[in-house]
């Protein structure tokens, strides 16, 4: 299993909450100090084909601001990224503007005469070389290759797994009950979630007297359809009513509660890594959906660019944490039962999108 295509693969094992830290104990390393101690080799580069480099116009007091998005890995939404690499090689981005802040909710950018209740111009010319999307790509059926740990109510577990009562949680147990899905990994640095399906599966013994190879039919569980998550920060493209599935030239990020139920109804195609916050300190938009009744307030989107597109000293570089290594499976840990010394009492659990994988600039 390759960095680039990797789950939540942590050396875990969550029983029920742990006690606080006790007096006298050595103090417990918070999440972002664990992070930081991890060895060089625990983290993998974000390809400069996957990253976007969206640059908004200065701010009021003249600050440059730059958002840094890195695109969905494949198999996840392909058709999108590819068009979205397109739209940003055209210069079809280059002008556009924020359209829309919902509170709690997603800041979306795009062409301000698209779909926009509060404008009326016309829209702008797509350029060509676009692919055709459909709803039906929002969810993929599971391959060994996307991941091959996973976790679910019953914890870290195999992605196939025999139907033993030896597989089931001890008594005390703490898993990651999902109410939108029946388990969750990681693929790179992105969230996935997916339903379970029971099948049967051929399974081989060594007969431990003759070392004979013994093959025998069993039923076994494990991951059927897998789709992107909406935690906070993650890319989603705009759409109108079904079947429409969006081309990629309206974008939005989650700037709120992850809203989960969004999951599976509109493309993932990526996650903001770095800059966010220049859209979710934007004024809330006042019309309908959140949407900017004055055009004054849209900020203007001055470019947005493939960063192997870019000169190679201007590119920016990023890495996010192997989140099958030992580290992450701390990190997890901390995450999941905080005893650094704030804290009073541990949670005992910890749901997806609070254990989302690392990501940091690679120092220049």
């Amino acid at each position: 299993m390759t960095k680039h295509l990797i789950s939540l693969a942590a050396a875990l094992a969550l029983s029920s909450p742990i006690a606080a830290q006790e007096e006298g104990e050595t103090p417990r390393p918070s999440p972002n100090e664990i992070v930081a101690k991890a060895g060089a080799d625990e983290w993998a580069v974000v390809a400069p084909e996957d990253l976007l480099v969206m640059t908004l116009a200065p701010d009021a007091e003249g600050n440059p601001r730059e958002v840094f998005i890195q695109l969905m890995p494949a198999p996840f939404s392909e058709k999108w990224t590819a068009n979205i690499r397109t739209f940003a090689r055209s210069g079809w981005f280059d002008d556009i503007t924020v359209n829309r802040v919902q509170d709690n909710y997603v800041v979306q950018w795009g062409d301000a005469n698209y779909d926009n209740p509060e404008s009326d111009g016309p829209p702008k010319a797509l350029p060509e070389g676009l692919v055709e999307t459909s709803e039906e790509d929002y969810v993929l059926a599971y391959t060994p290759d996307m991941f091959d740990k996973l976790w679910a109510s019953r914890g870290r577990r195999d992605a196939i797994q025999r139907l033993m009562p030896t597989t089931r949680a001890a008594p005390g147990w703490t898993g990651f009950d999902d109410p939108y899905a029946n388990g969750f990994a990681f693929v790179g640095a992105m969230p996935v979630a997916m339903d379970f399906t029971d099948g049967e599966i051929i399974v081989e013994q060594v007969n431990q007297t003759t070392g004979a190879i013994v093959k025998y039919k069993d039923h076994a569980t494990g991951p059927s359809s897998v789709w992107p998550i909406h935690c906070y920060g993650m890319v989603g493209v705009g759409r109108n009513l079904s079947p429409d599935a969006g081309t990629g030239a309206e974008l939005y990020t989650v700037i709120g509660h992850a809203p989960r139920h969004l999951d599976r109804n509109i493309a993932l195609v990526g996650r903001i890594v770095e800059g966010i916050e220049h859209l979710s300190s934007l004024p809330r938009g006042k019309g309908q959906l959140g949407f900017y009744e004055d055009e004054g307030m849209r900020t203007p989107i001055l470019s947005v660019r493939v960063a192997s597109d870019l000169p190679e000293n201007d590119r920016p570089e990023f890495e996010y944490l192997d989140a099958g290594g030992p580290t992450f499976a701390d990190y997890v840990k901390a995450r999941a039962n905080r005893r650094d010394p704030f804290f009073n009492v541990p949670a005992g659990g910890a749901d997806v999108c609070n254990v989302m994988v690392p990501v940091r600039r690679v120092a220049e």
